[in-house]
């Protein structure tokens, strides 16, 4: 009779998710976590901060670092994003560029590409070609040559090349399944039922900006930022029904975007409030009252002090 198997090492590490800005990196790592941890929005360079979503599983588990679209920067907070990729991908275990599939490979692209050549040859780079659910059969096949020929064209050797789609699910387990082996052996790195490192507060703020991002015009997603200023549990309350104040400001780079941000009689402002209310509570399993102000902090995308007093 043949001895039993040893039982597979558990293992442990990070991986991060690059791309253009809008490649659906947001939006899988939160099918991937099973909940919402990064923001998404159908607006570019909605990710300022690198989230970690963290994905439990019995032999593994996979820490996914999501970063802000790698682009060429106009601003000094675009500088400093892409030091926040670079950064994030000399400390990763493996590597995922995420290509759309219903976008030809462009310029962008092949810029990332160059950028990924450069990393270390022994961190693995996957190549994960997202939105499936968008295009036939016959478009997907000529994106997997074309982000083939891509790897080629740039120097890098792909350890897999997978197609997902995030929306529908696809493929998401077969895209963890394939990332899990390139992880070191180790126990885990966070408890149990932690899905994310971010402290609360910043994941509140994120909530706010996604709301206040929903249909607002072109010219405004770069100029929103949010602080959290407090949260305070209600003094005073029964303990079967707890109420938690949050205060927070939505600051924006000029006057004029103010009653963009307000809208008709304060009814812009009063929807991102119920709308990102709702997300909230559900994060933090609490009733919540929040109070939000607009605020002009003038071109702070451009202000090294600025930037510092928004948390970039």
């Amino acid at each position: 009779m043949s001895a039993p198997s040893p039982a597979a090492p558990h293992r442990a590490g990070f991986a991060c998710f690059v791309g253009r800005p809008n490649a659906g990196k947001s939006t899988l790592t939160n099918a991937l976590v099973g909940t919402k941890v990064a923001i998404t929005s159908n607006r570019p360079q909605t990710t300022r901060h690198t989230v970690r979503g963290i994905v439990h599983r019995p032999d593994a588990q996979l820490v996914l670092v999501d970063t802000p679209g790698l682009h060429k920067p106009r601003t000094l907070l675009g500088e400093r994003l892409n030091d926040v990729v670079r950064t994030t991908w000399a400390e990763v275990d493996v590597i995922g560029f995420c290509l759309p599939a219903d976008q030809k490979t462009g310029p962008g692209d092949r810029f990332i590409a160059t950028e990924l050549a450069k990393v270390k040859k022994r961190t693995p780079k996957v190549a994960v070609v997202t939105k499936t659910d968008l295009v036939d059969s016959k478009t997907l096949a000529e994106q997997l040559l074309a982000v083939d020929r891509l790897g080629r064209e740039a120097g890098i050797e792909w350890a897999e090349i997978v197609p997902v789609s995030a929306v529908s699910g696809q493929q998401v387990g077969l895209l963890a399944d394939l990332l899990v082996p390139y992880l070191p052996e180790s126990p885990p790195l966070y408890p149990d039922g932690d899905l994310t490192d971010e402290p609360e507060q910043v994941m509140v703020a994120e909530l706010i900006r996604e709301a206040a991002l929903e249909g607002v015009r072109d010219e405004l997603p770069h100029s929103i930022a949010v602080v959290v200023e407090e949260m305070l549990p209600r003094e005073g309350r029964p303990a079967d029904r707890p109420l938690l104040d949050v205060h927070a400001n939505l600051y924006i780079e000029r006057p004029s975007q103010k009653g963009i941000v307000i809208g008709p009689k304060g009814r812009r402002l009063k929807e991102v409030g119920t709308r990102s209310r709702k997300h909230i509570e559900a994060l933090l399993g609490t009733p919540v009252f929040l109070d939000l102000h607009v605020k002009v902090a003038k071109d702070w995308q451009r202000d090294p002090k600025q930037l510092r007093k928004l948390g970039f």
